[in-house]
């Protein structure tokens, strides 16, 4: 073992150019970081400048640098899909092999939907294609009066039960939500990724506001991971932001939930300033649920931006011994037709004060990630992926 600490951030949908399978998803000629970087002409991120980003892909305002502060490259996924599972369980060493089933342009059988109403003694309104804030501003004083369980999906593989927290209790929602994934999970056909449970307050549709409560209830990883791995052998292994829901807990010793990219980044700062040894893994969700898939560009540079100025809290903190890696998932360009994640490479910057930044070139696998970790805390090494350690 080099690093006694190691990092990383994912930073969620910030693809880096369309992958060479991309037209197969419809995501020809993609990009999420250069479009969302030139929606905002003065765009600027000094710190992801500094680490070499620009020397990854076109960024507004950030050209390549000749002593790039990281070593910089990309990731290609083999996995199929292009979700936020199926990303992550990637990158610790699984290759995701038949994609979750999507609702998006269906919606839910009217037998899986029978079978909520049936459980909780309630009605279902939506069940929809739709964004969360919007159907909660369309459906919310309806189900406030009736009781109704306001159910949705997205482009993701998800299913989504919204409820005002004042009309269903969280418990019960909760209860609705484990009853929801127990059924989707004995049918193939319907095993969406993650059910979620959506709660919301407020007194009328101008003021609803989505409440911190949210609770994902994912499928358990395909394998053995990088993250069970980690634990098995006496390792921290940290979940901040939706980690924890993403594995469905399995490999985790320790987590804490985000309420926003900043959030997330206070917490990934505060466990800088703790004495660990293994894996502090970070999700910040805003850059894809906020703004990629609501195709707002000025916004998701915004975002950009604002992690920057977070990242140039957290770097002094970070010393010889760790090494913090920052990467994403999929992409979500901000520009693409429809609301879907799209089909990206990703990129990926690894960092420590004292090591020269190399070009990694172009990754087969995101599993490489795993690799890296694995070598470094000396672990068995996943299949997929081949580690950069050295």
């Amino acid at each position: 073992m080099i690093f006694k600490r190691i990092f990383v951030i994912v930073i969620d949908s910030v693809g880096a150019g369309a992958a060479k399978n991309a037209a197969n998803y419809g995501d020809s000629g993609t990009n999420t970081l250069k479009h969302a970087s030139y929606a905002k002409k003065d765009f600027n991120i000094p710190n992801l400048a500094k680490l070499g980003i620009g020397n990854i892909t076109d960024i507004n305002n950030t050209p390549a640098t000749n002593n790039p502060l990281a070593s910089f490259g990309k990731m290609q996924e083999i996995s199929v899909g292009k979700d936020t599972l199926t990303g992550h369980w990637e990158m610790m060493g699984l290759n995701v092999t038949s994609p979750f089933p999507s609702f998006t342009d269906t919606g839910f059988p009217d037998e899986l939907i029978k079978k909520i109403e049936d459980f909780s003694g309630r009605g279902v309104i939506g069940n929809c294609n739709a964004s969360g804030t919007e159907i909660i501003h369309d459906l919310g004083e309806r189900q406030m009066k009736t009781g109704e369980l306001i159910v949705y999906t997205s482009a993701d593989s998800v299913l989504q039960i919204a409820a005002h927290e004042e009309i269903i209790p969280l418990d019960e929602l909760y209860r609705i939500c484990e009853f929801s994934r127990k059924i989707t999970l004995e049918n193939p056909a319907w095993g969406v990724g993650r059910i979620i449970a959506r709660p919301y307050l407020g007194t009328n549709k101008d003021n609803f506001m989505r409440t911190p409560n949210r609770h994902d209830y994912a499928v358990s990883p395909s394998g053995v991971t990088t993250l069970e791995r980690l634990k098995d052998k006496g390792f921290s292994v940290i979940g901040v932001g939706k980690i924890n829901d993403i594995f469905n807990g399995v490999g985790i010793t320790e987590f804490v939930k985000n309420k926003s990219n900043v959030d997330g980044m206070n917490h990934t700062i505060d466990y800088a300033k703790k004495d660990f040894t293994g894996l502090c893994y970070v999700n910040l969700v805003d850059f894809d649920a906020v703004y990629g898939h609501r195709r707002n560009a000025p916004g998701y540079a915004e975002c950009l931006e604002e992690f920057d100025q977070k990242l140039g809290e957290l770097l002094p903190l970070l010393g010889e011994d760790d090494l913090l890696m920052i990467t994403a998932d999929h992409g979500n360009d901000p520009i693409h037709t429809g609301t879907d994640h799209t089909r990206e490479d990703v990129p990926i910057l690894v960092y420590n004060k004292n090591l020269k930044g190399l070009d990694l070139g172009i990754r087969d696998s995101f599993a490489d990630i795993g690799a890296t970790i694995e070598e470094n805390f000396g672990l068995e090494i996943n299949k997929f992926g081949k580690s950069f350690f050295k």
